[in-house]
């Protein structure tokens, strides 16, 4: 899960935290740009139109039918890093503030769901092995054989389910903000996501976002003029895609893949989260062997309240096991 639109108001940095569905232009065929390529511009990349190969785990070819293939973007130079972002966001939506940290020393290769970014909308459910394998099958067909992933809220079951299902390809995981299984409150917080989104009723839904995914003293210190523009931000930019994001985060349950996971693993809690309850970053540490866990005190959104904390905690933590 992720949050909205964020613009920069009362000091809050631009980040555009969730729930955006405008991400830069991708091109079919392009070479990973060097490191130094401006991160707003547009990033070379495949486009949605062209033909994903799927990767060559056994296990991917089990399962229900695949998705892709999914509008993707390369840039940096170096080991890989394949990056998996929240339901209701975008690879820009939720990276964009880190992404010059992480390219400054690997190549991040970064694909948007359906229904993000410039990913069609799917006219089906999605499904945890799909998306998995999706976003590898991405990776590979860029020319990035190996990669550690970096998961955000969703993202983290994407990339546990990805490491379980392609080993030959996952050097590593970072985990942020995640969750092995949707837990009371988190069902409570879709279920009323995916009504407001049946009734259209943007408002509500931008509200509801607004208040789940701010740390709390965050929200309160923004400034009285702020917050309608904020709130207005939120729902005029809600990706077309998050009922099915919302949806599958329902269903998601990596509890039996966690203690399969034989790579490096940090975890990160978002320790102020009134979205993802943190306590679920600590089964998550907890169940996979080896993991480290750390905390960042910040509420759903790290890209936007602490977004260099974050991106140092992530290359720390790829130095460290040289990933």
């Amino acid at each position: 899960m992720s949050k909205g639109n964020l613009s920069a108001m009362a000091q809050i940095p631009v980040a555009q935290a969730a729930l955006s569905d405008s991400s830069p232009s991708t091109r079919p065929g392009a070479q990973a740009e060097p490191a130094q390529a401006p991160v707003g511009s547009a990033v070379p990349g495949r486009s949605a139109a062209a033909p994903a190969r799927v990767a060559d785990s056994a296990s991917a070819a089990s399962g229900p039918a695949p998705i892709g293939p999914l509008a993707t973007r390369v840039t940096g130079a170096g080991p890989g890093l394949l990056l998996a972002h929240g339901a209701g966001g975008s690879v820009k939506d939720n990276f964009v503030p880190i992404l010059p940290a992480l390219a400054a020393g690997h190549t991040v290769v970064a694909s948007d769901y359906p229904g993000a970014g410039e990913t069609p909308r799917s006219t089906t459910p999605l499904h945890l092995d799909g998306l998995a394998d999706a976003v590898v099958a991405e990776a590979v067909a860029a020319g990035v054989e190996t990669f550690t992933l970096v998961g955000y809220s969703l993202g983290s079951a994407v990339a546990v389910r990805a490491a379980t299902r392609h080993p030959e390809r996952v050097r590593g995981l970072v985990l942020t903000a995640g969750l092995a299984r949707a837990d009371n409150r988190a069902r409570t917080t879709l279920a009323l996501w995916l009504r407001l989104l049946a009734l259209e009723d943007r408002r509500a839904f931008a509200e509801l976002v607004a208040l789940t995914g701010f740390a709390p003293a965050t929200y309160q210190g923004l400034a009285a003029d702020a917050l309608e523009p904020l709130l207005a931000d939120i729902a005029a930019s809600v990706p077309p895609g998050t009922p099915e994001h919302a949806a599958l985060v329902l269903e998601v349950d990596t509890v039996a893949d966690l203690p399969r996971v034989s790579v490096p693993t940090l975890v990160i809690a978002t320790t102020a989260d009134l979205l993802v309850d943190p306590a679920n970053s600590r089964v998550l540490a907890d169940a996979i062997p080896g993991a480290e866990y750390a905390e960042l005190d910040t509420g759903h959104v790290p890209m936007v309240e602490r977004p260099a904390e974050w991106a140092d905690l992530i290359t720390d933590f790829l130095a460290r096991h040289g990933l």
